[in-house]
């Protein structure tokens, strides 16, 4: 059965998280604190962590990047009162797979769970190999991502949302048609893509703000643009 790990130091939140996923025929594990948290995740093995943000030893983001520092494949969702855009920027941009506000919606925040333990899975089940593409280089058994031979730190989605990108090269898409093959998900979150492709040029262009590879195709989308120039 698989086993989601509820960090969040309001009980009725976590009980209430725990008969969700028992609905929904997951293992709920209760963890009031970032240092347990963490504990968990070393000693057992956790499918997925529903992280709050504001607690008493250390903040969720604090958590989060312990997290990455061990583990860039465990999904991560943040559910926090804190709405800010900067909030939801920083959280994705330290590796977290979703970002769900309070007060939430129980129905669809099992959505999100669900698709995100249904990419875990699917991510588990494939044949690891190489994607070489110019100057870009993804290891998909170890997520090692190279950019000119230099070894590049990719974290939560942007190792996914790169390697869609190396699987179609030359093809323009949508902010839409984005979301929904890289999250796997119903909804639509256009800031989510945007924040993310943001940080990907960061850590693969040359020059960020003039990206030579993840080109905008103003009016329609985004498209991974691999010539003569850019494949040595």
């Amino acid at each position: 059965m698989q086993q989601v790990l509820i960090v969040d130091d309001e009980e009725e939140i976590r009980e209430m998280l725990i008969k969700c996923l028992q609905r929904e025929g997951i293992t709920g594990i209760p963890c009031s604190n970032g240092q347990d948290a963490l504990k968990h995740i070393a000693q057992r093995e956790i499918d997925l962590v529903i992280l709050d943000i504001m607690m008493a030893d250390m903040d969720g983001f604090e958590v989060l990047q312990h997290i990455r520092n061990k583990d860039k494949d465990i999904p991560v969702i943040f559910l926090s009162a804190r709405q800010e855009e900067y909030d939801k920027v920083l959280g994705l941009g330290l590796g977290a797979d979703d970002y769900v506000t309070k007060p939430f919606s129980p129905g669809e925040l099992m959505a999100r769970v669900k698709v995100q333990l249904r990419r875990k899975k699917k991510a588990g089940m494939s044949n690891p190999g190489k994607l070489i593409l110019g100057t870009l280089e993804l290891d998909l058994g170890s997520y090692e991502v190279k950019v000119r031979g230099e070894k590049v730190e990719l974290v939560g989605k942007e190792i996914f949302l790169l390697k869609f990108f190396m699987e179609h090269p030359n093809q323009v898409f949508t902010k839409s048609q984005i979301y929904h093959q890289v999250w796997d998900a119903n909804y639509e979150d256009d800031n989510t893509v945007m924040v993310y492709i943001s940080h990907l040029r960061d850590k693969i262009e040359e020059n960020p703000r003039k990206p030579g590879l993840l080109k905008t195709i103003h009016g329609i989308g985004y498209r991974l643009e691999i010539t003569d120039e850019n494949r040595t």
